[in-house]
């Protein structure tokens, strides 16, 4: 594969790697895409293996991603709904504020959610606080996955 090529997959991965941090594009799935080209392109059982090796990794940190924060709101006594609605509340938020409503909308729809369910504000904030803490919990795990998938990609074409 070209040089041209590789920096073409390798400028998809750090897009792939934006995109789970502000989430506006799959970024697991653009990564994973991007290397499965390349491994296609270069067609050795090198790349191949690397492939499946990233495959795994970021198969693998999307189980956890969506086990452990949710066991953890669970525990908390966040439900689900408050979740659902702080997403939606976040959509519309970064549609008024571009990418930081996102975060807003989120924390503000969980907290009327929770402040609906709960005694008072404190309570809410609470609640509202660990589905923030999941929810970042997933984030950093997805890019943990996507991290160590990218350096298993650049580390193939460095030796390769």
């Amino acid at each position: 594969m070209s040089a041209q090529g590789e920096l073409l997959v390798g400028l998809c991965i750090v897009i792939g790697i934006l995109g789970i941090i502000v989430p506006i594009l799959p970024g697991t799935i653009l990564i994973l895409g991007a290397i499965g080209v390349w491994a296609w392109l270069v067609g050795t059982s090198t790349s191949w293996l690397v492939f499946a090796a990233a495959a795994a990794i970021l198969v693998i940190t999307a189980v956890i991603k969506y086990t452990w924060p949710g066991q953890k709101m669970r525990e908390a006594g966040v439900p689900t709904m408050s979740i659902v609605v702080g997403a939606l509340f976040g959509i519309v938020g970064f549609f008024v504020i571009p990418v930081l409503g996102l975060f807003i909308g989120f924390v503000l729809g969980v907290f009327i959610v929770e402040l609906g369910r709960s005694r008072g504000p404190s309570e809410a904030w609470t609640s509202t606080w660990h589905a923030v803490k999941a929810v970042a919990l997933s984030t950093l795990l997805e890019l943990l996955g996507a991290l160590l998938a990218a350096g298993i990609w650049l580390g193939a074409v460095i030796l390769t």
